[in-house]
């Protein structure tokens, strides 16, 4: 919100100077386009292409998302309006920014996903995530999230929690076969309706190598009629998937108003029932490698609310054990 400029770039450097370390990006649902290459395009890598962003090719009916495929003659480019930067070989550098700067990337793919009814869309949704596979990979950052898909009564949950299953292990396939490094993240959602309770998350991870879990604390908070209350609430959550998560949990966190088991709209930190407290004394227990990233409407004013209440816990767990310290060696020395 506070960022002037708004390229990527620009957006990385504010997080960075607001001394947080972490930025997720929002995928759009993006223009998708063809043509076919110039004279100019021809014989260089998919990455080298400066005249729009290319994210593919289409060779002969085959979508070819390696960057470093020479073109050809015959080939169609695939380009997005995507917004994120003017061609796909930015990314590169502006990677090397963020590693530079401390700032971890992730991307969230469309909101609105479905990838249980094997439709038209649910094509179009695996190719969304795909393509924030690609960029991610690009940006060495370090998850692409994504929620899969919501029961529309069309068909049998029973099939629908089939299908995503079964795309879900296709799309882990073609990442293990395009060397994509990032994690693909299943994030809990918020509604009843849609898949992503944490059980059905977790069973997913166990089923399907490669995929971990995306701990969307007020989804969870929603979708569990407002369970996470406590610290102790907060740390059996993380618990339960810490052993998915291969050294890194990513999170995300904001305020929510909630009913009947479902989210209603999310809030700002400060409101709702939803409190940040709890969690960071959970995370001061735990001390696991976690990431947080702001869904609150007040996006990185409530980062940085975080990081204060974070520090604030941390700060005073550490008084408490030099006092504690203290106190003992006083003890000691009286008994001397």
């Amino acid at each position: 919100m506070s960022c002037k400029g708004r390229t990527l770039k620009d957006g990385i450097e504010d997080v960075h100077n607001l001394s947080l370390n972490a930025m997720g990006i929002q995928m759009v649902r993006a223009g998708v386009y063809g043509r076919y290459p110039n004279e100019d395009e021809v014989g260089i890598r998919i990455r080298d292409v400066t005249d729009g962003f290319v994210i593919e090719i289409d060779r002969d009916g085959e979508l070819i998302s390696d960057p470093e495929t020479f073109i050809e003659e015959e080939d169609g480019l695939i380009y997005m309006s995507s917004g994120i930067t003017n061609s796909f070989g930015e990314l590169y550098g502006i990677g090397d920014i963020a590693k530079r700067l401390d700032v971890n990337i992730s991307m969230h793919t469309p909101y609105y996903m479905d990838l249980g009814s094997n439709n038209e869309l649910t094509g179009s949704c695996i190719d969304s995530i795909r393509r924030a596979a690609v960029i991610v990979n690009a940006l060495d950052g370090e998850v692409v999230v994504t929620s899969l898909g919501l029961y529309t009564g069309r068909l049998p949950e029973e099939e629908i929690d089939a299908n995503i299953e079964e795309n879900v292990a296709a799309i882990m396939e073609w990442w293990r076969d395009n060397g994509i490094r990032p994690r693909l993240g299943v994030e809990i959602t918020g509604h009843q309706s849609v898949y992503g309770s944490l059980e059905q998350v977790l069973d997913l991870c166990d089923s399907v190598d490669g995929v971990v879990p995306v701990v969307n604390f007020p989804h969870h908070h929603s979708r569990t009629n407002g369970s996470l209350a406590e610290a102790d609430d907060f740390l059996e959550l993380l618990q339960q998937v810490e052993p998915y998560c291969k050294d890194q949990i990513h999170t995300s966190f904001a305020g929510v108003e909630h009913g009947d088991g479902n989210e209603k709209r999310l809030t700002p930190i400060k409101k709702g029932d939803l409190r940040f407290e709890p969690l960071a004394e959970a995370l001061c227990d735990l001390k696991p490698e976690a990431t947080v990233i702001s869904s609150s409407p007040l996006l990185e004013h409530d980062a940085m609310y975080m990081r204060i209440i974070n520090e604030r816990v941390l700060s005073k767990r550490v008084a408490k054990a030099l006092k504690e310290k203290r106190k003992a060696e006083l003890a000691a020395a009286a008994e001397e």
